[in-house]
């Protein structure tokens, strides 16, 4: 059985309205708690996590994380 891996997308910015991470759907307490989790805890998150990201309406405020490497690739060249 393999482990439930994280559903982490490199966009790490909370809705403040809804308390979801813009990219993933997990909260932040989810997020934080993710590695102490059980299988079953893991796999009831992520159950869960298509029907929240379709409660997410707007876009991150700030920069993303994954916007923000991809930009410092391009600057390397």
């Amino acid at each position: 059985m393999s482990a439930v891996a994280s559903p982490c997308i490199l966009v790490c910015s909370i809705d403040m309205k809804t308390g979801f991470c813009f990219g993933c759907g997990r909260t932040r307490d989810e997020i934080a708690g993710w590695l102490a989790m059980s299988e079953a805890e893991r796999e009831a998150v992520t159950a869960a996590l298509p029907g929240r990201l379709e409660t997410v309406e707007r876009r991150p405020r700030r920069e993303t994380r994954r916007a923000r490497m991809a930009r410092e690739r391009q600057e390397r060249g």
